[in-house]
């Protein structure tokens, strides 16, 4: 396997080599018990970092945020009446600096209902003691890359609210469980970010285009059915079933995959146009009145502009994506699932007979009407959200997560403090985990049939099954290393080749 074998592991010291054993930030706690910690005071005096345990150099972050990530420059915090000094709070560092929702420095102090935090992009500052938590990007997170030693007086904390397909390693129990605290799409992560494609419930009620407009475009020979991606080959393997589909009801598809209808203009043509809601774009696709709205990849609570743009736009989404989507539609007959249908011709059935019955088919677009939107848990969920999308007048996701982690971590070293103090009578703080529920997605499967019946050359089969599995590899070999005080990241391939001996001769 890759990465060449270093020497021989450096011997450390009793109490550097417990601190590189901990995974997790209630080892922190418990050595403080043991009298090995370090006060907070004088922490707040270090003025070096802590030292190194062996640390090799770490590689710096270089993959840029996508367009969905818009710092609020001025935002610090709702404020508080925390009077300490910078020099004493506690240290937030933005592993993925370039999430860092700040500018145009690199630190900054930021004031939330529990206390202050500086927040840094800054490296530099990775082992000092006062550096409490390590966040980091879920794309961009790689377990051969990541940060040694684990530190136990820090925690790790996760943000991802991209696609699973972007890194299976987090949808395994060992790669999630290396975090503490989680901001991703699935309502039961710390700070769940499930609703961030809408922006409001006012955003489902806009009228849609009237039905004579639709069936005029028919009409003129437009297909019922719309389907418009350019991204292939996805674990969802959405092509190979639109594919069956396409063989019994007409669709016209303007992206590159499966594509067989030209748009009726370049600037139209320009993926920048259909990413962006650009009017013109958004008026030319609501004519149609199915939208094939098909994630690149299957998790509970993953729902992206395919589901709620045709919604807003008064088009009947044909969905597969997240299994519990029911959960946060507006009524009972907004969308039409795909896996409600034995085969896709049965679906083509169906959307056949709604494309002839106007009257049923706009009973789909009810939710539109005052009062159509029944779903409780829907509106109340948008209530209770803090963060705003497309709304300057609320922090965005990455500013709320960061007052989360801060909030969370003023409280660790006030436990932390107390049970010291106490000298153990008051426990210290219990270590918080990240669970498997957090992420948890599940092995792809095929868009359209059984894995049996595909061949052995398959490209999706080669690509993502093999991905998914290799994953939990990786977030295996990453547990072991930081369990067994590793140091050097090069061995992280030492460990996948260990691991797969392993599982060789258990087969």
């Amino acid at each position: 396997m890759g990465g060449g074998r270093p020497g021989r592991v450096p011997q450390l010291g009793p109490a550097c080599l417990w601190v590189t054993l901990a995974l997790a930030w209630g080892a922190g706690a418990a050595l403080a018990a043991e009298g090995q910690g370090v006060a907070e005071e004088e922490e707040a005096a270090a003025a070096v970092p802590a030292a190194p345990c062996g640390a090799e150099g770490w590689a710096q972050d270089a993959v840029p945020p996508g367009a969905a990530f818009v710092a609020a420059a001025s935002y610090r915090g709702p404020g508080n009446n925390d009077t300490r000094s910078n020099k004493v709070l506690p240290i937030l560092l933005w592993w993925s600096g370039s999430l860092f929702p700040h500018f145009p420095g690199d630190t900054e102090r930021i004031d939330c209902p529990r206390g202050s935090c500086l927040v840094t992009r800054s490296r530099r500052v990775a082992q000092h003691r006062r550096t409490k938590a390590l966040i980091f990007y879920g794309t961009d997170f790689r377990a051969y890359e990541a940060p040694l030693p684990r530190l136990p007086h820090q925690t790790w904390a996760l943000f991802h609210e991209e696609s699973p397909m972007n890194n299976y390693v987090l949808s395994h129990s060992p790669g999630i469980q290396l975090f503490n605290y989680t901001a991703t799409f699935r309502r039961e992560s710390d700070y769940p970010l499930t609703l961030q494609w809408l922006p409001s419930v006012g955003y489902l009620r806009g009228p849609g285009v009237p039905l004579a407009e639709k069936d005029a475009w028919r009409q003129k020979g437009y297909a019922p059915v719309l389907y418009l991606q350019s991204h292939c080959d996805v674990p969802s393997d959405r092509d190979r079933y639109v594919r069956e589909l396409m063989k019994y009801i007409q669709v016209d598809s303007y992206g590159k995959c499966l594509h067989n209808r030209e748009l009726p203009s370049e600037r139209l043509r320009d993926t920048s146009t259909a990413t962006t809601e650009d009017s013109e774009f958004m008026t030319f696709i609501a004519r149609y009145k199915f939208h094939l709205a098909l994630e690149n990849a299957i998790c509970d609570d993953y729902m992206t502009e395919k589901l709620w743009r045709p919604m807003h736009l008064g088009a009947v989404p044909v969905y597969r994506g997240s299994p519990a989507v029911r959960d946060w539609m507006p009524n009972n007959l907004s969308i039409i699932l795909i896996d409600d249908f034995d085969s896709p011709q049965e679906l083509a059935k169906y959307l056949d007979f709604l494309d002839k019955n106007g009257e049923e088919y706009l009973k789909y677009l009810e939710y539109k009407n005052h009062g159509g939107i029944k779903n409780q848990f829907l509106l109340e969920s948008l209530e209770r959200r803090e963060w705003g999308v497309n709304d300057m007048t609320l922090p965005n996701y990455l500013n709320g997560f960061e007052c989360f982690i801060c909030d969370r971590e003023n409280t660790r070293v006030k436990e932390e403090q107390e049970h010291r103090k106490s000298h153990g009578k008051v426990p210290a703080p219990r270590p918080r985990i990240a669970q498997f529920k957090h992420m948890g997605c599940p092995m792809p499967t095929p868009g359209f049939g059984n894995i049996e019946d595909l061949s052995g050359g398959d490209s999706w089969k080669e690509m993502w099954l093999q991905d998914y599995w290799q994953s939990l590899d990786q977030g295996e070999a990453l547990t072991a290393m930081i369990r067994h005080n590793e140091t050097h990241q090069g061995r992280f391939w030492d460990y996948m080749h260990e691991i797969f001996l392993k599982r060789t001769r258990q087969h």
